[in-house]
C-alpha cells in the first residue's frame, strides 16, 4: 500500500515512539491490525502481518510483561534494549519508506531511530529515578502504563495518524522537561548521599 506522504510520516513518528517504549507490542500489534483489515501496511512492512512475526512478538511481548515490572533487573533491561527498540525503530522507517527516494529514507531512518531513542531515553530516566522507591507499584504501574501507551499509539497511528503524532510531538516535549526534572532530582539525591556519608 502506497499512502501519502503526510500520512506515512505522520505514522512513522507515532508507531517509531511506540516501538521506542515497547518494540514489541508495537510489532504485534502493526501485524494484527493489518491481519484484522483495519490497516493495510505500505510494502516494506507487510512481512510484519505474517504469524510467525506476530507470534513471535507477542511472546517476547509476554518476556517484557514481567521483567519491565521488576525493580532493578528493569534497568538493566532497558539499558540492553537500547540496542534492540532504537534499531527495530529505524529499520520500521526504512521499510515503510521504500517507495521514497533513497535520501528521503536515510531522513526518515535517521528519524524513526532518533524518536525511538527520545521515547526510550525519557522512559529509561523515569525508570532510574522511580526504582529506588522501596515500594514496587510505581514501577508496575509506570511498566503497564507505557505498554498500553505503546498499543494505544500503534492503534491510533492506524486510524488517525495525524492525531497519533501530534500526541508524540506532545509527549516528546513532556519527555525533554521530564528529563531535566529527572536529572536534577538524582543530582539532589546524590548530593545527599555525599553529605551523609561525609557525616
Amino acid at each position: 500500500m502506497k499512502l501519502p506522504h503526510e500520512e506515512l510520516v505522520a505514522l512513522l513518528i507515532a508507531v517509531s515512539f511506540a516501538a521506542g517504549l515497547n518494540v514489541y507490542a508495537t510489532v504485534a500489534t502493526l501485524g494484527l491490525l493489518a491481519h484484522a483489515g483495519v490497516m493495510p501496511l505500505p510494502a516494506g512492512l507487510q512481512p510484519l502481518g505474517n504469524w510467525w512475526v506476530i507470534g513471535a512478538s507477542l511472546a517476547l511481548f509476554g518476556v517484557e510483561l514481567f521483567a519491565d515490572k521488576i525493580p532493578a533487573f528493569d534497568l538493566i533491561w532497558n539499558a540492553l534494549h537500547t540496542f534492540i527498540r532504537v534499531p527495530v525503530a529505524a529499520l520500521l522507517a526504512f521499510q515503510a519508506t521504500a517507495a521514497l527516494t533513497p535520501a528521503e529514507r536515510l531522513v526518515a531512518t535517521l528519524a524513526g531511530g532518533a524518536i525511538a531513542l527520545a521515547a526510550h531515553g525519557s522512559k529509561t530516566a523515569v525508570r532510574v529515578a522511580v526504582t529506588p522507591s522501596p515500594e514496587p507499584f510505581s514501577n508496575i504501574a509506570l511498566s503497564m502504563g507505557e505498554d498500553v501507551v505503546a498499543v494505544f499509539l500503534t492503534w491510533l497511528a492506524a486510524l488517525q495518524p495525524y492525531w497519533a503524532a501530534s500526541i508524540v510531538v506532545a509527549l516528546v516535549l513532556a519527555a525533554v522537561l521530564m528529563v531535566r526534572w529527572v536529572v536534577r532530582a538524582l543530582g539532589r539525591l546524590f548530593a545527599g548521599a555525599e553529605k551523609a556519608v561525609s557525616v
